[in-house]
């Protein structure tokens, strides 16, 4: 059996332990914290082993934000016996002053995976991910990385308008076919880079979906420009929401979330499954954080069947534990990604190609921009 007990450094969280530490220098000192016994089973934590703990976790705000919340901190809170906060929104300026200045206040981050996945490592900002306290067995092995684990999971999405073709686009070949699909096609046109339009591109070219990466960037701009004058760019979800509900865009590259909302408004768009990208977010521990131990605790909790389910019943994103079942309404299981007939249409990225590129690959997207 594994004992996981473990010494974490807690901040003054009461009176009783703020009379413990009179006269100790920092304002904080170890504190023993017993984990229990055997390995870690995601979704629990031992009763009352965080007692005095106070961790926080920063994230993107919204009903995201919310969501995880009501779905993770607070039940881990009432269990663990940890002070659950809450900051935000997410900037990694802030995540890298805090490692460097080693007074690390944001226990647990969301982030976007790609940034994740280049934080990892002996120069990166982030924990190398400990598997003796979190779980990683129910979620996607594609989406765990080094130092994070998924924080949920989405589509991609090709959204189109169902009022406006007879005969509804497949695939991205159609969505690269301008002849036989006329129309605008919107497109995240915002100065960061990630999967999407590029493996589009490819894979409309004829490219096979396992044979992607890495990926012919140079194709893919040749791909691109050939259907440069019937883009358009929004640069924010709502933006990309408000291009489908007031049809400006005849197709749409959107978050699968953000395409659920517009039909869920009145909109009348479909999406396109087939070719569709897995996207995901990613939850982690910085270095320097004050409870190491503690903050991979609430990821283990968080990693739970129970509490997945739940994020997705109040976010609609798609939970990231296989065996995750959420109650939604018959338009949220149309969008709901881990849907086998779902899935199975879907296409895997890669965060660490798009890690080691992410700089001159940005580059040369902001100057096709302009161009």
């Amino acid at each position: 059996m594994i004992n996981r007990k473990r010494t974490v450094l807690t901040t003054v969280g009461g009176l009783a332990l703020a009379v413990s530490l009179v006269g100790c220098s920092g304002g904080s000192a170890p504190v023993e914290v017993d984990l229990g016994d055997g390995p870690a089973v995601a979704g629990t934590v031992k009763e009352n082993a965080l007692d005095g703990v106070t961790l926080t976790l920063a994230s993107w705000g919204g009903i995201y934000q919310e969501g995880q919340v009501e779905a993770a901190s607070v039940p881990f809170a009432k269990e663990s016996g940890a002070t659950m906060l809450d900051d935000g929104p997410t900037e990694y300026a802030k995540v890298k002053a805090q490692v460097e200045s080693k007074q690390v206040t944001w226990d647990v981050v969301d982030t976007d995976v790609i940034w994740a996945d280049m934080q990892c490592g002996e120069d990166g900002l982030l924990m190398d991910l400990d598997t003796s306290i979190v779980d990683v067995s129910n979620a996607p092995s594609s989406l765990v990385g080094e130092c994070y684990v998924p924080a949920m999971q989405y589509g991609y999405v090709i959204m189109y308008n169902a009022d406006k073709y007879s005969t509804a686009p497949t695939g991205w070949a159609d969505f690269f076919d301008t002849e036989k699909f006329p129309g605008k096609r919107g497109i995240a046109g915002f100065e960061d880079i990630g999967p999407g339009v590029y493996e589009g591109a490819l894979l409309a070219d004829g490219v096979a979906a396992d044979k992607l990466y890495p990926l012919d960037m140079d194709r893919a701009y040749d791909k691109l420009d050939g259907i440069r004058d019937s883009l358009i760019y929004w640069k924010t979800g709502a933006e990309s929401q408000q291009m489908i509900e007031s049809g400006e865009a005849d197709m749409a590259l959107v978050w699968s979330g953000r395409g659920f909302a517009a039909v869920e408004n009145g909109a009348n768009y479909k999406p396109i499954w087939n070719q569709s990208l897995v996207i995901a977010d990613a939850l982690a521990v910085p270095k320097n954080a004050k409870n190491p131990d503690a903050a991979f605790a609430y990821i283990n909790y968080y990693l739970g069947a129970q509490q997945q389910a739940k994020l997705s019943e109040l976010t609609s994103y798609s939970p990231v534990h296989k065996d995750a079942q959420p109650k939604l309404s018959e338009l949220g299981a149309e969008y709901l990604t881990t849907n086998p007939a779902i899935a199975e249409q879907m296409v895997a990225t890669d965060a660490g190609w798009w890690a080691k590129n992410y700089d001159t690959e940005l580059n040369r997207w902001l100057d096709w921009m302009q161009g």
